[in-house]
């Protein structure tokens, strides 16, 4: 069965601690812009939501890229890219609804969750359980998605 990760906007705290817990798995870097998780945060409204790839079931940025570096890993279900297919040229990054993919200016290519595998850092490393991976059934998918159509609306609000 599928498994997803399942952010709760309540439990999160902001304290950034998925950033580094990503950018370290992927790049040994503690640097948070190196991630591919973002904490979004609205301190007016003291709301924080770690922000990352939907893996959608009809994901949009595996349809638009030119070169086929993007694909779904039959293991995880996970969208991950081929870095030695990625020519850089954003495509998915225009594509993606939830603006969850990443650039790395340096090395020219896209950065993206790919679940770490299976074991997403983020998930083992969050100390307030604001992400966690479960089994998706359709229950936890339509509640996903509704957020997440909830979220794109909010942000088309807060976009200059």
């Amino acid at each position: 069965m599928e498994r997803v990760l399942l952010v709760d906007p309540d439990k999160c705290t902001a304290c950034r601690i998925c950033e580094l817990a990503c950018s370290a798995k992927h790049t040994g870097a503690f640097n948070p812009a190196k991630s591919r998780i973002t904490v979004e945060t609205f301190l007016e409204d003291n709301f924080f939501f770690p922000l990352v790839c939907q893996h959608c079931e009809n994901a949009p940025c595996i349809e638009v890229c030119p070169t086929g570096s993007l694909t779904r890993n039959p293991d995880t279900q996970a969208v991950v890219v081929d870095e030695s297919k990625c020519i850089g040229c954003r495509m998915c990054q225009i594509a993606c609804p939830f603006g969850a993919v990443g650039y790395s200016a340096s090395e020219r290519k896209i950065v993206k969750c790919d679940l770490c595998g299976g074991e997403p850092e983020c998930v083992t490393f969050c100390p307030w359980q604001a992400i966690t991976l479960i089994e998706a059934d359709d229950a936890v998918l339509a509640k996903r998605r509704a957020f997440g159509a909830r979220l794109k609306e909010a942000m088309k609000e807060v976009k200059v």
